[in-house]
C-alpha cells in the first residue's frame, strides 16, 4: 500500500462547489506524488453556527424559525451538490433545473431524507423544550455527516474513487456528550475495519471531523473545531506519514495578520511549541491536534487550500535552532481575572485542593494562576458561570472578580537560559497596564494578562520589537516583501 497521508479540510476550503472542486484538485494532486490520501473534512462553513441556532430556537418552542433555518442548509446543500454534479459533467452550474441522471436524483433524495430526519429531531425538540447535550451532538452532527458524503460523491466524479465513511463507526469516545473523550485503541481497532481496506485499493476515503459515537452508538461530538482533532486521531489511528491541515491562510503566522500585516509564516516549529500557540489562542490549529502527533511521531503540516503551492508550516518534534527567542505571538480574549483573598490562606492545609475543586464542580477550566502571601488570582474564560464560582468561592475568602481581559502569550524554545528577556518583553508595551504575569512551568512561554481593549496594540508593539530582523530559515522573509500573500 502507497504512503498513508491524512488531509483535513476546513469549512472555508469545503464552503461552496467551487471550493470543493479546489479541494478535489488539492487530492489529486496528492495521488499523483504516489500518495494515499484519508480526507477527513468540517461541515461547510458556517453550517454548525446554523445547526446551533436552530437547536435554540427549538428548544425556546420557536419551532417554525427552528425549521425556517434548516428549510435554508437543505436548499444551500442541494444547490452545492447540483453545481458539484453540473461542474463534474462540464455543464452549466447555473441550470441545475434541468440536471437529470440516476446519480444526480440519488444525491438529491438522501439529502432530503437526512433533512426530513433533522427536521424531525427539531420538532420534537420544540414539543419537549429542553436541550440536552446528547441532542444538541445529534443536530450539530448533521453538518459533517451531509458534507462528507456529498464531497466523497463529489471525488468519485472527479475520478478520485471516493468513498464515504462514517465517522461514528471509527471515532468511539465516552459519554460525554459536547466533547466526548476519544477511546483510542478502539479507534485504531475501527479503522483498520473500516478505512485501511479501502486505502488499500487505492479509494479515497472521505469522513466527517468533529464527530464520533459511543461504543453503544449515541452520537457525540469531540467538541468545537474537533475536526483537526479527527484527523489526529485518524492519522495516529493508521500511522500516517504525515497529517496535513488544510486551512484558509499560509500556516503559523508570527501574530494574527489582521492586527498585525507585517505578520511572517513560521516554517517550522516544534510539537511543543505548536501545542501552547493552539490552546493559548492560535485559531489555526486546534489544540488537541497535537497530541496523537506527537505520541505517533508524526509531522503535521499546517496548509492553505486557497494557496496549495505554499509550504506552510511543518511542525516536527525538534525544530532547528532559532535566533529569535519567539516564533510567534498568540492572544486569547474574552477572559475574566478571579481574586480569591484570604489572610494567612498558606497555613491553611488544603486551601488550594478547595479553590481548584469549585472550578472542577463547575467544570470550568483555568488558564493561568499567580499565588501571594494572602490572595490567588485565576484567569478563565468568560461565561455565565463566573457568578455561580464566585459564590462558591466566596465561602472560602472574599472573591471578586473582573472580566474583558486578554490573554497575549508569547512562544519559543529559545527563551530558555536568556538573559533580560522579560525586561525586553515588558519594556515593549510599558504604555500598558499588566495585570498579571506568568512565565510556563514549560519555560518555552512568557505569558501576561492585560485589558482586552489593549490587546491589539500590545501585540503590534511587542511584534515590532522580536521580529523586525527574522531568521529566514525559520520565517518566510518573503511575506514582509508581499504581505497581502498571509493575510486571510
Amino acid at each position: 500500500m502507497k504512503k498513508l497521508v491524512v488531509m483535513k479540510f476546513g469549512g472555508t476550503s469545503v464552503e461552496d462547489a467551487v471550493a470543493i472542486h479546489r479541494t478535489a484538485g488539492i487530492v489529486a494532486g496528492r495521488h499523483e506524488k504516489g500518495l494515499q490520501p484519508i480526507v477527513v473534512v468540517s461541515a461547510m462553513a458556517k453550517v454548525t453556527d446554523q445547526l446551533l441556532a436552530a437547536a435554540s430556537a427549538a428548544s425556546r418552542g420557536d419551532r417554525n424559525g427552528a425549521l425556517a433555518i434548516t428549510a435554508r442548509l437543505r436548499s444551500r446543500h442541494k444547490e452545492v451538490a447540483c453545481r458539484l454534479t453540473a461542474q463534474a459533467r462540464g455543464e452549466d452550474a447555473s441550470q441545475c433545473d434541468n440536471l437529470t441522471g440516476p446519480a444526480y436524483a440519488n444525491t438529491q433524495t438522501w439529502i432530503d431524507a437526512e433533512f426530513d430526519a433533522l427536521d424531525e429531531i427539531v420538532r420534537g425538540l420544540s414539543a419537549v423544550g429542553e436541550l440536552t447535550p446528547r441532542i444538541s451532538d445529534m443536530i450539530v452532527s448533521y453538518g459533517e455527516r451531509l458534507s462528507s458524503r456529498m464531497i466523497a460523491e463529489a471525488f468519485a466524479a472527479r475520478g478520485l474513487d471516493g468513498v464515504h465513511v462514517d465517522s461514528r463507526c471509527c471515532i468511539i469516545t465516552d459519554a460525554q456528550h459536547g466533547k466526548g473523550v476519544p477511546q483510542v485503541t478502539l479507534i485504531e481497532e475501527r479503522l483498520k475495519e473500516h478505512v485501511l481496506p479501502y486505502a488499500a485499493e487505492g479509494r479515497t476515503v472521505v469522513m466527517g471531523g468533529f464527530i464520533g459515537s459511543t461504543e453503544k452508538g449515541a452520537t457525540t461530538t469531540l467538541g468545537r473545531g474537533g475536526s483537526d482533532f479527527t484527523a489526529a486521531l485518524v492519522g495516529g489511528g493508521v500511522h500516517a506519514e504525515a497529517i496535513e491541515i488544510w486551512t484558509d491562510v499560509n500556516g503559523i503566522m508570527t501574530s494574527d495578520p489582521r492586527v498585525c500585516p507585517d505578520a511572517l509564516r513560521v516554517k517550522t516549529i516544534s510539537f511543543e511549541e505548536a501545542a501552547e500557540l493552539a490552546y493559548f489562542g492560535a485559531k489555526v490549529l486546534h489544540p488537541a491536534t497535537i497530541l496523537p502527533a506527537v505520541q505517533k511521531n508524526i509531522p503535521v503540516l499546517v496548509l492553505n487550500s486557497r494557496n496549495p503551492e505554499n509550504e506552510g508550516t511543518r511542525i516536527i518534534s525538534l525544530a532547528p535552532h532559532c535566533e529569535s527567542p519567539f516564533k510567534s505571538i498568540a492572544v486569547k480574549k474574552r477572559l475574566t481575572i478571579i481574586d480569591v483573598v484570604a489572610s494567612r490562606m498558606l497555613m491553611s492545609h488544603g486551601y488550594m485542593r478547595a479553590i481548584f475543586e469549585v472550578f472542577d464542580k463547575h467544570k470550568c477550566a483555568v488558564d493561568m494562576v499567580s499565588t501571594s502571601e494572602v490572595s490567588v488570582s485565576l484567569t478563565v474564560d468568560s461565561n455565565d458561570k463566573i457568578p455561580e464560582i464566585a459564590a462558591d468561592l466566596s465561602k472560602l475568602a472574599d472573591v471578586k472578580y473582573e472580566g474583558r481581559k486578554a490573554l497575549v502569550c508569547m512562544v519559543g524554545e529559545n527563551i530558555r537560559g536568556q538573559n533580560g528577556i522579560a525586561a525586553r518583553v515588558f519594556n515593549a508595551i510599558r504604555h500598558v497596564n499588566v495585570r498579571m504575569i506568568s512565565q510556563g512551568a514549560s519555560e518555552i512561554n512568557m505569558s501576561f494578562m492585560i485589558d482586552e481593549d489593549d490587546a491589539d496594540e500590545a501585540v503590534r508593539s511587542l511584534h515590532a520589537a522580536f521580529f523586525e530582523s527574522p531568521d529566514p530559515e525559520i520565517f518566510d522573509v518573503e511575506a514582509r516583501k508581499a504581505p497581502e500573500a498571509s493575510v486571510r
